[in-house]
């Protein structure tokens, strides 16, 4: 179930930062560099730094680079090595990180496939906790039928209403036949992005899948002025809710 998402990555301890992430099948010093470019040519007429630096030590380490969290801007990025050919990537918005802007531009002025993954409890009691959700999206270097999406599964609760939405070609270790259980929210879980991610060489809810041999994180940081309203939380403080 949605809701029952043991062996979430650091056991979600940094959520909301990890409970969306992006990846790049690319190096992840190439990534950061081509990202920093990218935010630069944006960033730079309005008398913003953009500065790319290596992170070392353990995941944890790597993440805390990212505090305090920022809103209503983010203003640091950061991207990260794995045992595989993707890169992940995270980044310090108050709200969690969102791939889903960043990753489909990344892939296609990297030429090279992109990911976005989503996955969060069901926590929701009165007011308090989040909406859970559970998504996948790949994308590709070039133009497909919608942009440059190749596959898009997800299962979500919508305001109290579970949906189901699924778009392109489905990949070839699908469980195509659990898109028709009764329940919507057993239609795609938690275990089935996890298998499915594995079957793309990814597990990216294990610690040690992230910085082999010693490698550093690649922090891309931005500073000077930003918006009047721009304001500063720490972990706990957009935990809160939860």
């Amino acid at each position: 179930m949605t809701g029952n998402m043991k062996g979430l990555l650091l056991d979600d301890r940094w959520a909301p930062i990890t409970s969306e992430m992006g990846f790049l099948e690319i190096g992840a010093e190439h990534a950061a560099r081509a990202f920093a470019a990218w935010q630069a040519g944006l960033l730079v007429p309005r008398g913003i730094a953009v500065d790319v630096r290596p992170v070392q030590g353990s995941l944890e380490q790597a993440l805390s680079s990212l505090l305090p969290l920022t809103s209503p801007e983010s203003r640091r990025d950061l991207f990260i090595p794995t045992r595989s050919p993707w890169t992940a990537y995270v980044e310090n918005g108050w709200g969690g990180t969102d791939a889903g802007s960043a990753m489909p531009a990344m892939a296609r002025r990297l030429g090279c496939r992109g990911m976005r993954v989503v996955a969060v409890p069901h926590t929701l009691r009165g007011d308090k906790g989040r909406y859970g959700a559970v998504m996948f999206e790949l994308y590709g270097p070039r133009q497909t039928h919608w942009l440059n999406y190749l596959r898009t599964l997800y299962v979500s609760n919508d305001g109290g209403k579970w949906v189901f939405g699924q778009s392109g070609e489905p990949l070839p270790f699908e469980k195509l036949e659990r898109y028709q259980a009764r329940k919507v929210r057993d239609r795609f879980t938690f275990d089935m992005l996890a298998e499915y991610l594995h079957h793309l060489g990814l597990s990216p809810f294990q610690e040690e899948f992230y910085l082999p041999q010693g490698a550093p994180a690649w922090l891309v940081e931005k500073t000077g002025t930003f918006v009047p309203a721009q304001t500063e939380y720490t972990l706990a403080q957009a935990r809160a809710d939860f």
